[in-house]
This record gives structure tokens, sequence and C-alpha cells, in this order.
């Protein structure tokens, strides 16, 4: 059965999200510029958006986010294994995305850092939570504990104050750290073949964050130019927004192989 829920819930989340940071910016409600996402390659401008590549390619998270919303409330998600409300919850967390991580690039402030990763923390705990709780056959309620684990655990990460090598902090790696396990853990789920699923989402999603990922790491070694609004940071933004669609579409996918 279609529904529009879905959809009205997560455009709800999308205007009060993006009004809230558009307030932020405007009234400097998120502190002063510390240089925050600087390392980012972009070099700040004199407006009140301080990196504009960066800060507009977040758009991506909140179209992603809001199409997430549409094929969850469609008829070609009502059998997923995954039900509607946790497809729901997830569009949500990716609409947020965009808000969480232009409150950084746009201000460079502190407190846009921290919004910047707990907006990650959101997906990738989600992502290893779900997948997690799957393997080991468990209901909404270890879903809750084992998500809140998730990013309470990128949270203590991330007070980690030393460099980290390749991804610069330790909140970064406990994101990636998180993304692998889910990687793995629906892999063993596939090779279980207690459900079947449409692969070829996964398979995108996953080439998607590689792609990704190369473009962020060269974007910060060489391939750089400050001044230009083509930014590999960017870039990498609207991938990661392209493969949080394509895992939607892999979990809307499931179902079961029988009946029972």
């Amino acid at each position: 059965m279609q529904s529009t829920r879905p959809l009205v819930v997560t455009g709800a989340v999308a205007v009060l999200s993006v009004g809230l940071l558009v307030a932020a910016v405007g009234q400097a409600w998120l502190g002063p510029d510390v240089g925050r996402g600087s390392n980012f390659c972009e070099a700040a401008r004199s407006g009140a958006v301080l990196q504009p590549a960066n800060s507009w390619s977040n758009l991506g998270f909140v179209l992603a986010g809001l199409a997430i919303a549409a094929h969850a409330g469609s008829t070609a998600a009502a059998g997923s294994v995954m039900p509607r409300r946790l497809q729901t919850a997830l569009a949500c967390i990716v609409v947020l995305l965009g808000p969480g991580s232009a409150a950084m690039h746009a201000t460079q402030s502190e407190l846009g850092g921290h919004l910047d990763l707990l907006s990650m923390y959101l997906v990738a705990g989600f992502a290893a939570a779900y997948a997690w709780v799957r393997v080991a056959r468990r209901g909404p309620a270890a879903f809750g504990v084992a998500y809140a684990t998730c990013v309470l655990g990128c949270e203590l990460a991330g007070l980690w104050s030393r460099p980290v090598p390749v991804v610069h902090v330790a909140g970064n790696l406990a994101f990636g750290v998180l993304l692998v396990a889910a990687v793995v853990l629906e892999t063993v789920l596939w090779r279980r073949g207690e459900t079947r699923r449409t692969i070829s989402f996964g398979v995108a999603a996953l080439a998607s964050m590689l792609v990704a990922f190369v473009i962020w790491n060269a974007s910060q070694h060489g391939w750089c130019d400050p001044h230009s609004l083509l930014q590999g940071h960017a870039a990498w933004h609207v991938l990661c927004a392209v493969a949080a669609y394509f895992l939607h579409r892999l979990y809307a996918s499931e179902r079961p192989t029988s009946p029972a």
C-alpha cells in the first residue's frame, strides 16, 4: 500500500533543519570561525557562507533523503523486510547529514564541526546497527541499544585529540570502521541466503563510497584549487548522498526467501 507519511515526515525534518541552519548562520549561533574544516581545500570567502561549494553541495543529502522517503512510501517498498517506519527514520537521518555538514563548512566553527561529525555518526551507526540485528536475529529493542552504542562509541573516539593518519581525526576513523563493519555484516547476510535482495544496489552504494573516499583524499593532497567552486570535497558530499540512496534501495529490496 502506498503512503505519503514518509515523505511528509521527512519533508518536515528537511524544512525545520535547513531553516534552523539558515538562522544559525545568519545569527552566528554556532560561534566564531576557528578554521574547522579549513583543511578541505576551499578557501574561506568573505560572505555569510565561508565555503560555498562545500556548503551548498550538502543539499545532495537533503535531496537524497527526500528521494528515500518517496520510495519508502511507494508500493515497491511496502513488502520489504525493513519496516516502513525504519525506512522513514533513515530518510530523516540522511536529510540531517546536509545541514549537519553545512554547519561546519558555512561557519568553520567548533560547534559546526561537532554537528558535522554527529551527522556522520548517525548514518554509519544506523548502517552498522541494522546489519548487526539482522545477523544476530534480534528485534527493535536490540537495534536501539546497538545504534546508541555505535553513536556513543564514535563520540568517545572523537575525544582522542591526536592526529590519525589518512583520516585526520579519530572520529573519522570510527565512522569508517562502522561503515566497514556494515559492509562485512551485509555480506554475511547475503551469503546466509535467508533473504533475497537486489545486490546491485549494494554494489552501487559501495562503489560510490569508494570513489568518494578517493576524491576526498586526493582533494587534500595536490588536487586542490582553494578559490575554485569545483571542489573535490563537494564531490565527496554528492557521491556520499548517492551512496546513501542506494543503501536504502538495498534495504528496501530485501524480501524473505520463503513465507516462513
